[in-house]
């Protein structure tokens, strides 16, 4: 049997780093945004690369619930969640089956991220809101907070976050998620030329960012919105 992690953050949140770390152990299989291709069919986002991402992806709602909650072929099996791609009117109870875990980012640093490549972004396309409800959701079956880790925390000390993480997790931590080879990932979804330039530069984490976001003021305005909920699950978040 597998330990089956589903990692739920919004998009631009270190989010791939993060399945780079996971992917780099010997241990682990990892699959890289499950319903991108159900949500962009279901919702109708016009998104870069629309249709190679629908052609190249299951769309089926039943068989993608039914793959994440199946043994992978190794010990562990690490499955980055768009929150956002958890549509309104698909039922959200198999989640349960999973072990949980949520990686959350400051709004400003997400929408200032997401600007750089994709113009049009609205509170829905972020998944804050929707990471809050499936967090609510797994708390209140576990009788406790899942785990949380803030995007900067791990940034600042990659080691002790993840060690916290894979203890929360139920698996031994592996020094081989600090580092990862440059360039693309047998893993990565068929989207990654479009958004994953920069963590292909990567070799491991990046130092936090030091500077402050500027935002329009459209954009401050949904990340007023959007700290509601963000500033709610951090104060779940482990520490090292």
């Amino acid at each position: 049997m597998s330990v089956n992690i589903a990692m739920w953050s919004g998009p631009r949140n270190i989010s791939t780093a993060m399945m780079y770390a996971f992917g780099n152990r010997a241990d682990c299989v990892a699959w890289d945004e499950p319903f991108y291709a159900f949500s962009l069919i279901n919702h109708g986002n016009d998104h870069p690369m629309r249709n190679e991402i629908i052609a190249a992806n299951e769309t089926g709602w039943d068989a993608l619930v039914a793959k994440c909650q199946a043994p992978a072929t190794k010990p562990v099996f690490y499955q980055k969640h768009m929150t956002h791609h958890m549509l309104p009117g698909f039922d959200r109870g198999w989640i349960h089956g999973l072990t949980n875990a949520f990686l959350i980012r400051s709004p400003e640093r997400v929408l200032a991220s997401y600007t750089r490549k994709w113009a049009d972004v609205t509170l829905r396309d972020i998944g804050f809101t929707e990471q809050a409800e499936i967090f609510d959701a797994v708390a209140q079956k576990l009788g406790r907070a899942p785990p949380v880790i803030d995007a900067e925390d791990v940034l600042g000390n990659p080691r002790g976050i993840l060690i916290a993480l894979c203890v929360a997790c139920g698996i031994t931590f592996d020094e081989a998620m600090l580092e990862w080879p440059r360039g693309p990932k047998p893993f990565d979804g068929v989207w990654a030329p479009h958004w994953y330039n920069s963590v292909w530069e990567s070799t491991g984490f990046s130092k936090p960012p030091q500077r402050a976001e500027e935002l329009t003021a459209q954009l401050k305005k949904i990340a007023e919105e959007a700290q509601i909920p963000y500033l709610r699950l951090k104060a779940h978040r482990l520490r090292a």
